[in-house]
């Protein structure tokens, strides 16, 4: 939960107190369930997350001192070698992972005007399809 918090601290500034408080409650409970969770450490100590359902990587969190480590990078070349994920969705107002997205050859493939709760945080639909594996992830989630 500490490395959620601390992600989210740093990318995910748009978020309503009220909905961040929502979302953390859910999280372990209902979300982790569904997800298949991988781990990434460093010096022993857990640095971030990533979270997989079929072949769609549905949540990835690094700690906020992690962060341009390359753990990213590790936890998604590790899901796509692991289990095959070609798709992520990503909040439209989180810039950075957008563009990051982006600049790696992701390609959007859509938009919905809410995230899947109903709240009002766009959500962008994101694919590898199409491209070579090593250019929407190497580094791109």
């Amino acid at each position: 939960m500490a490395i959620w918090r601390s992600a989210v601290d740093a990318t995910h500034g748009f978020l309503a107190a009220e909905d961040r408080a929502e979302i953390e409650a859910h999280l372990i409970p209902e979300y982790f369930p569904h997800v298949d969770l991988v781990i990434a450490e460093r010096g022993g100590s857990p640095a971030g997350f990533a979270g997989v359902a079929a072949s769609k990587l549905e949540m990835l969190f690094v700690n906020a001192p992690a962060r341009g480590s390359g753990v990213g990078s590790a936890l998604v070349a590790h899901v796509v070698e692991v289990s095959g994920v070609d798709a992520v969705n990503v909040n439209e107002h989180n810039d950075e992972a957008t563009t990051l997205y982006r600049r790696r050859g992701c390609v959007i493939t859509g938009r919905s005007p809410h995230d899947d709760q109903g709240r009002p945080y766009p959500i962008l639909h994101l694919s590898r399809e199409g491209y070579s594996q090593s250019a929407c992830v190497i580094g791109a989630l």
